[in-house]
């Protein structure tokens, strides 16, 4: 394997993806949508690590999806849990290792616009990145982010959800924080003052580094919730893995149409 950064067990050395996606929080199941699938658990590859949150599983399946090579992450890690905005880059660094050249990030999302509402989804069109963590620290990569979310993919997303008849897709701007506690009231008026349409503490550090790697990106936040202060309810984690996994059915059907037709853009 010489220098990679990563080493993957030996029987996965066979497949050839040609799009890596990335589950977030309450996802998961959407792996069972492959055929001709192998996985690998994120401790069984070096250099790799791996979340303890529930709703992140940490497998890397590889398969199929209409017919195309796809390798999806089953869970992620957070700045949150102590590791660096590197670290939580390290899965679009080892699909950029498989020749990966699109990449989905999906997500669950608080929302900020009270014009969204939850359970439905969110493509993501520009980000805020609140943090100023960065993947890139310690590397002069000046990379231009005027387009971080593939605008053709977008577009061809928005095509392909406007002909299921019960798809509600949104578009706007994720906010990333570090977390893990939610935002206060203020605080998410702060960020709906600042143009975020939604609040994660994901996302962003996967994104800029698969941007300065020359990989094409496209997200989708699930919105699980309000934000603080929009419905005077508490919020939790159970509540945000639920709703994920109860609005996962509309997703997983945009993109079985959706993934195969990213190789043709």
């Amino acid at each position: 394997m010489g220098d990679l950064e990563f080493h993957l067990p030996e029987n996965l050395g066979d497949h050839a993806p040609k799009i890596g996606l990335v589950l977030g929080s309450g996802l998961g199941s959407f792996v069972n949508t492959l055929t001709d699938t192998e996985q690998v658990a994120y401790a069984e590859i070096k250099g790799l690590p791996k979340s303890n949150v529930e709703g992140h599983a940490g497998q890397l399946h590889l398969g199929k999806l209409g017919g195309v090579e796809i390798a999806i992450a089953q869970g992620r890690v957070h700045l949150y849990e102590g590791w660096t905005a590197k670290e939580t880059a390290a899965m679009i660094r080892l699909f950029h290792q498989l020749e990966i050249k699109t990449v989905v990030l999906t997500n669950a999302a608080g929302i900020v616009n009270a014009n969204f509402k939850p359970g439905r989804w969110m493509l993501i069109s520009d980000h805020l990145n609140l943090t100023r963590q960065s993947p890139l620290t310690g590397v002069p990569a000046f990379i231009d982010q005027t387009e971080v979310y593939s605008h053709a993919l977008r577009e061809m997303l928005k095509s392909e959800a406007a002909e299921m008849a019960s798809s509600n897709l949104f578009e706007g701007v994720y906010a990333w924080v570090n977390g893990p506690e939610y935002e206060t009231p203020a605080e998410v008026r702060m960020l709906r003052g600042m143009g975020a349409d939604a609040v994660g503490m994901s996302t962003v550090p996967e994104a800029i580094q698969a941007r300065a790697l020359g990989m094409r990106v496209v997200g989708l936040s699930c919105l699980t919730n309000y934000g603080a202060g929009l419905t005077g309810q508490p919020l939790s984690h159970e509540e945000v893995v639920e709703v994920g996994k109860h609005a996962a059915g509309e997703l997983f059907t945009l993109l079985e149409s959706a993934v195969p037709a990213m190789v043709e853009i």
